[in-house]
């Protein structure tokens, strides 16, 4: 993706090579590996998930209380998210304001190994995730690498722009009201049927990243909406469920299929309709 020489956000906050303090992993994690399995799995086959999680953290913690310097690879992949979510808001600004609104910019933070949210401490093996509570997007950007290396996607920048631009998704939202209205909804339903939801918001996540991307290909290279869709793939429910348990068991689903997840994607970024995203009647009816 072209980035080199544009505007970068002022709204991230980097906080690689701090140290953050915290062991709880929260709710809220959007694609993140460990709260994205930990919804689709639950309960005791949850189990099976602390030696992955404990190998994927090893080698990785920087010492309580120390702060180190970052390496001109991690300046460089900070300066590509900064730039990345400057284009979400020169995007998404435009958008409201075509349709007679104010958009509400969200904040980043970069961080390594652990964070301090308004939604409580999470840790890095949570990847990247939004915090409704402090309107924040929260981005350990080595997941990637573990997304490709124990996931199977491709990888590339591309892919970072990909999850930046879903997690964004999920603050737009949270400002239009649409996070609030599915809570709700899901308090009142079996938890097959609120996961059925659970879906439809990640969905239309992909959707606004998709619709994003629409707006942004003066910024693409060739292979980039490849690596974005291998990515979205890697992270499909089925794909999770068949690589850590065998088989798949769709009443779990709370993020939807590799297929859904594509398709979401490749509709917003060939639309680039915000309204077309209507991911709630397209399943549920």
């Amino acid at each position: 993706m072209r980035w080199r020489g544009n505007r970068q956000s002022d709204n991230v906050e980097d906080r690689r090579g701090m140290s953050g303090g915290g062991k709880a992993i929260v709710g809220g994690g959007l694609i993140g590996i460990v709260i994205l399995l930990l919804n689709v799995f639950g309960g005791e086959n949850a189990k099976m998930l602390t030696p992955m999680l404990e190998q994927m953290n090893q080698g990785q913690a920087t010492q309580t209380g120390e702060q180190r310097e970052l390496t001109a690879e991690e300046k460089e992949i900070g300066d590509f998210a900064k730039t990345v979510f400057a284009y979400t808001e020169d995007t998404f600004g435009q958008i409201f304001q075509e349709n007679g609104m104010e958009y509400e910019q969200p904040k980043m933070v970069l961080f390594s190994d652990a964070v301090e949210t308004a939604c409580g401490s999470a840790t890095s093996a949570s990847g990247p995730f939004y915090c409704p509570g402090d309107k924040k997007v929260y981005m350990d950007l080595r997941f990637f690498e573990e997304l490709k290396t124990r996931f199977g996607a491709k990888g590339g920048d591309f892919a970072i722009a990909y999850v930046i631009a879903h997690e964004v998704g999920h603050h737009i939202q949270t400002i239009l009201g649409t996070s609030g209205k599915v809570r709700q909804l899901q308090q009142n339903k079996s938890q097959t049927e609120a996961n059925k939801l659970s879906v439809c918001l990640e969905l239309q996540a992909d959707f606004y990243a998709g619709v994003w991307a629409h707006y942004n290909q003066q910024y693409l290279e060739v292979g980039d909406i490849e690596e974005a869709l291998s990515a979205a793939h890697a992270v499909g429910d089925d794909a999770i469920q068949s690589k850590m348990q065998g088989h798949v068991q769709p009443d779990t689903f709370t993020h939807g299929t590799s297929e859904q997840r594509i398709y979401w994607f490749k509709k917003g970024y060939e639309s680039g309709d915000l309204k077309q995203g209507d991911t709630f009647s397209a399943l549920l009816d």
